[in-house]
């Protein structure tokens, strides 16, 4: 089924939890290992697709903190993953620039290493950014954040009654990008998982059941078309934002 997209209005920043790598492959009497190397081959095609789209940001939910609880075999797998899939010339070909948040000091050190010359190699990149989220949750991000500014009140930098939203924001790993406008989760469950807490409060959700090594690029098309489908009011009623559309 073909889904009509409103090339004016896409959403600016794609956030999305890649759930379901590893029931796809228990299904199909395979490791666990194999949805994972099937998920890289999805996140090359989505990312291409979202290049072309338009997207502007698109952040991917690689491996979060909780993660590093999983079987040692399977994250030693992952990391594997994470090495080999960066060997991608996507980043070139679509010009695409590369990003980590997440606590990388817990990864090991020939990932960390190639994560930061991936990100050089495509530092001048400027179709789309591709941030993946490694060793991240959202728990452990605010955490941080509370730290620096707790730190700067503490060294006289700040004012404790100067601390606003835009304070918690800007010292937050995303600090370089719009809040997400549309947040996918594949693989049926309907949770955030601990995922971009603070930044998606106003995003809108969007859950499949589509396990990621088969979300298409027509799924991805569809989640686009709901979201579009939205008003999106930010508290507002929709009689101001229409007035305040009509006034543009």
């Amino acid at each position: 089924m073909a889904y009509n997209i409103d090339m004016n209005r896409m959403p600016e920043h794609v956030a999305i939890i890649m759930d379901g790598n590893g029931r796809w492959a228990t299904e199909k009497g395979k490791e666990r290992s194999y949805g994972h190397q099937a998920g890289v081959d999805t996140v090359r095609r989505i990312a291409s697709e979202s290049a072309r789209l338009g997207v502007k940001y698109l952040t991917l939910y690689t491996f979060s903190t909780e993660n590093w609880n999983r079987p040692a075999d399977e994250v030693a797998a992952l990391m594997g993953l994470v090495l080999t899939s960066l060997e991608d010339e996507i980043f070139i070909k679509n010009n695409v620039k590369f990003l980590v948040i997440g606590d990388m000091t817990r990864l090991p050190k020939p990932v960390q290493d190639k994560l930061k010359a991936t990100m050089e190699r495509t530092a001048g990149n400027t179709r789309m950014t591709l941030i993946a989220a490694l060793s991240y949750s959202s728990r452990w991000e605010i955490t941080e954040a509370v730290k620096k500014i707790a730190s700067d009140v503490a060294e006289g930098k700040m004012n404790i009654n100067d601390i606003e939203e835009d304070t918690i924001s800007k010292n937050l790993t995303t600090n370089f990008m719009p809040d997400p406008d549309l947040l996918i989760r594949t693989g049926g469950e309907i949770r955030i998982s601990n995922y971009l807490l603070w930044q998606i409060a106003y995003s809108e959700l969007y859950f499949c059941d589509t396990y990621w090594p088969d979300f298409s690029e027509e799924d991805l098309h569809k989640a686009i078309a709901i979201y579009q489908s939205k008003q999106r009011r930010f508290g507002k009623t929709e009689e101001q934002v229409e007035n305040n559309e009509n006034t543009k």
